[in-house]
């Protein structure tokens, strides 16, 4: 599977260089992620005090196709302190991680570093740090999100609680009829894979406001249009394919769907919806 087949393996993971900057409820900062396997990330974060660290609930974001990761992560420190969350924001720069074969897609088919491969070792470093950290939610915007359901796909996450993608462009279907990256033909996955991703919780989120056919970061090639005009769309087309996938395969599928009123394509916007999913969650548990 290509699970295995394209993982990297991460080793010696280091902490370093971290910068600190006190917030009121707790601090933000910067830390530098390095692996032999490949290029180092500039993770980006916010934590509460320590005496919030054991309750705080673990985010993983990834940014979008400006690499603001920055940005993203002060998107949500409000955020992360009205719901006691810990968030940490990884950088994969246009510089180590070029176009969208090396971010979007992963590095999946390509001799370049492998993308996905990073969440879990960048998991176990961000609980090296303190606090108590079961797993983790894995939360992506707009290419993030393209990033985010892939990486459910074709990496082993055993840490992960759940993945929210909100507004990815266009995705990768479960349909070996449709050549990658727009489908699974002539891509080695066994069937056990695919019931794998369709039974691991992930959240599709989707602003409905996010209906701009003519978006300049739209892909529009007749693959992408198939699934629909604009993002919204688009995603109600995945969330169904995946349905009807685990239908076909007798899986228990895990998939829901969340609109989120009166949001086009906005990270600060889907952020709020996601912080508050993720608290919800943690208090079912």
């Amino acid at each position: 599977m290509l699970k295995t087949l394209f993982v990297l393996i991460l080793a010696a993971c280091l902490l370093s260089g971290s910068a600190v900057a006190l917030t009121g409820d707790g601090q933000t900062g910067q830390f530098s992620f390095s692996s032999a396997a490949g290029p180092g990330l500039n993770v980006h974060y916010f934590e509460p005090g320590p005496d919030r660290m054991d309750l705080a609930p673990v985010v993983i974001v990834l940014h979008g196709v400006n690499r603001n990761a920055d940005e993203y992560r002060d998107n949500w420190i409000a955020l992360a302190r009205d719901y006691g969350l810990r968030v940490y924001v990884p950088e994969f720069s246009a510089q180590d991680f070029p176009g969208s074969r090396l971010f979007n897609l992963g590095g999946v088919g390509t001799d370049g570093p492998y993308a996905y491969s990073y969440i879990e070792p960048l998991f176990r470093a961000i609980a090296a740090r303190g606090g108590q950290a079961d797993g983790y939610h894995l939360f992506g915007h707009s290419a993030g999100a393209q990033f985010v359901h892939r990486a459910v796909l074709f990496e082993e996450l055993p840490n992960l609680v759940r993945a929210y993608a909100a507004n990815a462009g266009w995705y990768t279907l479960p349909d070996r009829t449709l050549a990658w990256p727009y489908g699974l033909l002539d891509v080695p996955l066994e069937n056990a894979a695919i019931v794998g991703w369709v039974e691991t919780p992930l959240v599709v989120m989707l602003g409905d406001a996010d209906t701009d056919p003519d978006d300049r970061n739209l892909r529009r090639t007749p693959e992408a249009d198939a699934q629909g005009l604009h993002r919204f769309a688009r995603g109600l087309y995945f969330h169904r394919a995946g349905r009807d996938a685990a239908e076909a395969l007798g899986a228990n599928f895990a998939w829901t769907s969340v609109v989120v009123p009166r949001v086009a394509h906005d990270n600060a916007g889907m952020a709020r919806s996601a912080a508050a999913l993720i608290a919800n969650a943690t208090m079912a548990e």
